[in-house]
């Protein structure tokens, strides 16, 4: 029976551990990628660029970074929830920290590798639909 409980919380924390990270990678990427923010990151990159002081430097990159990134929105998902991973003290928020970055961090890959290859695809068609309407234009002269 304790063995039993000890599985079901153990696949409770890993659902909360693979959810979790969706809010983490969808937030670090649309502050650190998207359109509507990116006055914001342009700022933050000048500003990591042109500073003297190595504090400022790394304090501006971490907004342009989304792995950086990633780490303070976990900390502050870790902080919301209270969430902890395997162990109940202060390593299990150690644990799912880093183990929700990863995991965050993954997804972003994909994500950004399904955009690239959406974006890839469309081009290589609007190519093949050019090439077509320039045949079909020769054809008719």
């Amino acid at each position: 029976m304790q063995l039993n409980n000890a599985m079901i919380q153990l696949n409770q924390q890993l659902t909360w551990l693979f959810v979790m990270a969706l809010p983490v990678a969808c937030i670090s990427w649309t502050v650190t990628h998207e359109e509507v923010f990116s006055e914001f990151t342009g700022w933050c990159k000048k500003c990591s660029g042109n500073s003297k002081s190595l504090l400022r430097k790394k304090l501006f990159y971490l907004f342009t970074c989304e792995y950086c990134f990633s780490h303070y929105v976990t900390i502050l998902f870790l902080a919301i929830t209270g969430f902890k991973l395997l162990l109940n003290d202060w390593r299990g928020y150690l644990v799912a920290g880093f183990s929700i970055v990863w995991i965050a961090n993954c997804y972003m890959s994909i994500y950004a590798w399904l955009r690239t290859s959406l974006k890839k695809e469309r081009t290589q068609t609007q190519i093949q639909e050019q090439e077509l309407q320039e045949k079909q234009a020769e054809h008719k002269l």
